[in-house]
């Protein structure tokens, strides 16, 4: 899942995965459907994760000021952990992975570690996390007293062998045919680009590599990075998809956990990863569309767009109708309006950009529409990283997992979703439609569960989250045994942890600074809304 993605997207949502004719490089080593063997795959792998990082151990990392052009600044230090491509043979090609990090701002005494940290994805960067201390971040004053903040670009992603798919300028370019479909050669050019898209997966990375881009592996780099940090035990804080990678590491190495925080889960069942996932997404997303637009309705003072919900809908409608008809600026079309709008539903610190944009628009001003929603192609640099990023999550998703390859399949269950959630389906729909026409072997997902040695691991989630349905949290609160959930009941924002919420503050403080939980489960009040 995306935000599981970007807040701006050339297409739209999704979570991601289908089955093509699997071409087994030498080395790599699927999941295939015997248990006997898929058994013998993983014992290859966890030998192999243990060389690795028995290897990373030894080496450590180079710590040196960080290139100029990643905009970190000092005291960031950066590095590099070598980890192989395939698991499975631990001493043949490796890549670097990038990594960042800041010490912490306490005295020796109080030090505790590192903390590492993932924003989700797949595709997300880690490496701004030390900047929460060199921006004085509040929220992370008490933390970083005892902890050295460690961010990284996963496998793919940034400047860890970064993957592409298609060309960044083209991937950017607009404006894109309209999501929803009108007509079955709609769907037909949609089914083309996305088969293309997988075949540019392919010969832009190279199968071996595309194999090999998978959360098991993106967790078992997790485990090198740890002991290349000279930590026994990982301390870790994940959001969104970063929840998933946590809930994988934590299945797979339960005694090297020490402390874990997942935020805005995404529900860890094998029947959920990924296909159904991005189903749900959608029903959760027309939820929070609607919150927003009754919150715009409530401050209709500030926006005039209107006065109920269903007023303000009509304007959206008339917008998306307008930009359908004649793509604003020339550019701004359906599919562009929905990668913009879709951060109101994500979260609630676009509410009022998103608003002023919309409401600016009504007014007669379009160049503020434009400017925030049509792509700049000047921005090469910026593309290239947003065609990457979809580029993993398109990866990672893919692969983890068996999607449906039956069109029909895909076909029946958008249409019936589309009736009553048409936000976000189609376009969520065929952001993730390259995975029925995927070019190497789908994995079976791990089976989350509590291993020996697994600690307490406190999951926050709220009850309206979009990108990861509350669900999630439930799921994987009953699978690791001992974890403890806060709820943030009526608030929808993804990303929990980052907000001013002291019933949520202070309690994540107190497990990182001293691995206490509550005694039962608890549910705070939402944070405050945003104010016009």
């Amino acid at each position: 899942m995306r935000g599981i993605r970007p807040t701006r997207r050339a297409t739209a949502l999704g979570s991601a995965g289908a089955l093509v004719t699997a071409t087994l490089i030498a080395g790599a080593v699927a999941a295939p459907s015997a248990t006997a063997d898929s058994r013998h795959g993983q014992d290859r792998e966890a030998r192999g994760v243990a060389i690795a990082a028995a290897r990373a151990a030894k080496a450590g990392i180079d710590w040196r000021d960080c290139p100029a052009d990643w905009g970190l600044e000092k005291p960031i230090q950066c590095g590099w952990v070598s980890v192989p491509v395939d698991y499975a043979h631990p001493n043949g090609k490796q890549i670097k992975l990038a990594v960042d990090r800041i010490g912490n701002t306490g005295t020796k005494k109080e030090r505790q570690g590192a903390l590492v940290y993932n924003p989700g994805g797949p595709g997300g960067s880690g490496l701004r996390f030390p900047r929460r201390i060199t921006t004085k971040s509040p929220l992370w004053a008490n933390v970083s007293k005892a902890y050295d903040f460690v961010g990284f670009d996963p496998r793919g992603v940034g400047h860890s062998a970064p993957i592409s798919c298609t060309d960044p300028q083209e991937f950017v370019k607009a404006p894109k045919a309209d999501p929803v479909p009108d007509s079955y050669a709609d769907k037909l050019a949609q089914r083309k680009l996305a088969r293309q898209y997988a075949e540019g997966c392919a010969e832009r990375t190279g199968r071996a590599m595309l194999q090999q881009m998978t959360t098991p592996n993106t967790a078992r780099d997790l485990d090198v990075i740890r002991a290349a940090l000279g930590e026994k035990k990982l301390n870790y804080l994940g959001v969104s998809y970063g929840t998933y990678l946590g809930a994988v590491y934590g299945t797979l190495f339960p005694g090297h956990v020490r402390r874990m925080i997942v935020d805005s889960v995404v529900n860890p069942s094998r029947e959920n990863i990924w296909y159904q996932a991005n189903l749900d997404q959608d029903v959760a997303f027309e939820g929070r569309w609607k919150d927003w637009e009754d919150w715009v309705a409530a401050n209709d003072a500030s926006f005039h767009l209107g006065a109920t919900r269903a007023a303000v809908q009509a304007k959206w409608l008339e917008l998306r109708a307008t930009a359908k008809k004649n793509p604003i600026g020339g550019v701004v079309g359906p599919a562009e309006l929905i990668s913009f709008f879709q951060s109101a539903p994500y979260y609630d610190s676009s509410w009022v950009p998103v608003a002023s944009v919309f409401s600016k628009y009504v007014a007669g001003d379009t160049k503020a529409l434009v400017d925030a929603a049509a792509p700049d192609l000047s921005d090469t640099a910026g593309n290239i990283a947003s065609e990457n990023g979809n580029a993993v999550y398109t990866a990672v998703e893919c692969t983890d997992a068996k999607w449906p390859t039956s069109w029909r399949k895909w076909d029946r269950d958008n249409t019936r979703l589309n009736k009553d959630y048409p936000f976000m389906t189609w376009a969520n729909a065929w952001m993730n439609l390259p995975c029925a026409t995927w070019p190497v072997k789908q994995r079976t997902p791990v089976d989350v569960k509590t291993g020996k040695g697994l600690p307490s691991v406190l999951i926050v989630q709220s009850t309206r989250d979009a990108a990861t349905p509350f669900g999630g949290a439930v799921e994987l609160h009953k699978r690791f045994k001992g974890s403890r959930l806060i709820i943030e009941k009526d608030a929808g924002s993804h990303g929990v942890t980052g907000l001013v919420n002291p019933c949520i503050n202070t309690r994540v403080d107190a497990y990182l600074l001293t691995g206490r939980t509550d005694h039962a489960d608890v549910t705070c009040t939402p944070h405050a809304t945003p104010k016009p």
